[in-house]
């Protein structure tokens, strides 16, 4: 007899939709494509009435969540503007206590990790949120070892993901080991998104997270680095052109980019870099040359000690 392996996502008031739809979504895009056995996906909420989303939006669960019994396959909690008033509601934290006993595997999206963690379910274990609530995550549940920066983290049978989205590129490798990364593959087309972005990839984007300094010379010097990427980056290059010295450069770099202007290089070649190896089939040899990279094992190695992972894996991943 096969099992239908059910899902099971707690949503609360203050629950961010994005949050809950790109798990579900994600779950119903793989079993239209053929999943087999094919995931049972349940909402449920506290009381099994309609909690308010942060956009004001209502959505129906489909059961109260003290209701539900075992076998689970996959727990699943949201995130959202509500994540600490639902950790701090000792019924909820013992119903997600007692479900998290239940199910094979248990995860966060986003803020959610707040509700694992005030259950103790990320006790002594290495978990990830929003970027924006690292710090109060960290600082409330001191026996998590958070870590803001990647888009999921997986120790052992409990994932956490990071901000809103990241949601998908946890649910899809939880596609890819239940069915493989060819069903994984066609979800992610379908859903016009990445397949799969790393875990260990950054939620922040260095273009859109950069802080755009008030200090022209600065100014000057980084449009001269975005637009210039394939040339002579070097400090003393960088230095001439803005027509300081070196050590004044950089000094103005520790303080208005928080930064040395050659590890900003180095990090803009390699996001750059990534782009390019999820968007396009260039060799790796082009993407190191437009990236100035003086060599494709330059390169390789630089990106293993940014990413993880080679460029070649991590363009496999992509796909």
């Amino acid at each position: 007899m096969v099992v239908t392996p059910l899902i099971v996502m707690v949503a609360y008031d203050g629950i961010e939709l994005v949050d809950v739809a790109s798990v579900t979504s994600g779950f119903d895009y793989a079993n239209r494509l053929g999943a087999s056995p094919a995931y049972e996906v349940r909402l449920v909420t506290p009381l099994g009435r309609p909690v308010r989303c942060d956009s004001g939006l209502e959505l129906r669960g489909q059961g109260r969540i003290d209701e539900v019994d075992g076998p689970i396959d996959t727990l699943v909690v949201s995130g959202g503007q509500g994540h600490e008033a639902a950790a701090a509601n000792p019924r909820l934290v013992g119903q997600v206590m007692r479900l998290a006993g239940l199910s094979r595997r248990v995860a966060s999206v986003c803020t959610g990790a707040t509700v694992l963690a005030a259950a103790g379910l990320l006790d002594n274990r290495r978990a990830t949120t929003h970027w924006y609530e690292a710090a109060r995550l960290a600082a409330s549940f001191p026996k998590v070892r958070v870590d803001p920066a990647p888009i999921f983290v997986r120790d052992g049978e409990v994932s956490t993901s990071g901000g809103v989205t990241a949601s998908l590129d946890l649910t899809l490798s939880f596609i890819e080991e239940d069915h493989g990364p060819e069903i994984a593959r066609r979800v992610a087309m379908g859903m016009v998104t990445y397949l799969q972005r790393p875990g260990g990839q950054t939620q922040l984007s260095l273009f859109t997270n950069l802080p755009r300094s008030d200090q022209a010379l600065v100014r000057r010097v980084i449009d001269h680095v975005i637009l210039h990427l394939d040339g002579d980056l070097g400090v003393a290059r960088l230095a001439a052109l803005a027509g300081v010295s070196e050590r004044h450069l950089n000094r103005l770099f520790a303080e208005h980019v928080g930064k040395s202007p050659s590890r900003l290089v180095r990090d803009m070649r390699l996001e750059v870099a990534s782009l390019l190896l999820s968007r396009t089939a260039e060799p790796l040899a082009a993407i190191a040359r437009r990236c100035g990279f003086t060599s494709t094992e330059t390169f390789r190695q630089a990106f293993v000690a940014w990413a993880g992972v080679p460029p070649s894996k991590f363009r496999a991943a992509g796909r």
